[in-house]
């Protein structure tokens, strides 16, 4: 299904490998940006010319375009994050671009509950998609576990899919 028909596409048929990382890499720690976090979960899709793609434009593909409703709706009306309405050359499908590297990027967002970071990491064989969460309330506590399940399951399948996007 796809981020223009209101679905979040993420199932991710193809075979690319990605695994589920323990902690996360030295490499990506510093893009980070929350020391601490309550929640962090890691995926990284092993294949070839990851860089070849500036990180703005892998997080717009991913977040914009295979996300999109699906992940607006998630985003905006579980989580209640504040995100941007309108397109912005600072925001990526509304989160605040909060740092941007040769390598990486940063989204940030934050609701009455929570405060969510997403980092890209790119190397030559590797694309790394961090999701850190700091519970700014005890509600999230209750709220995000059954989510995570949900975006563990669909993190694999965004990041393949937004490689055969790109």
């Amino acid at each position: 299904m796809s981020g223009s028909t209101g679905g979040v596409r993420g199932q991710g048929g193809s075979a690319l490998p990605v695994r589920q990382r323990a902690g996360i890499p030295e490499a990506v720690r510093a893009a980070c940006g929350m020391p601490g976090p309550d929640y962090v979960d890691v995926f990284t899709l092993t294949v070839a010319g990851a860089r070849d793609t500036p990180p703005e434009r892998w997080a717009r593909t991913a977040f914009e375009e295979v996300a999109g409703r699906g992940g607006q709706f998630i985003w905006r009306g579980l989580l209640g994050l504040r995100l941007q309405r309108r397109p912005s050359p600072g925001h990526v499908a509304g989160w605040r671009i909060g740092g941007l590297g040769e390598d990486w990027v940063r989204l940030e967002a934050e609701s009455w509950m929570l405060t969510g970071n997403l980092v890209l990491h790119l190397t030559d064989g590797e694309a790394t998609l961090v999701t850190a969460l700091r519970y700014d309330r005890p509600f999230a506590r209750a709220v995000w576990p059954p989510l995570a399940a949900v975006h563990r399951r669909l993190a694999p399948g965004l990041l393949r899919d937004t490689y055969a996007a790109l």
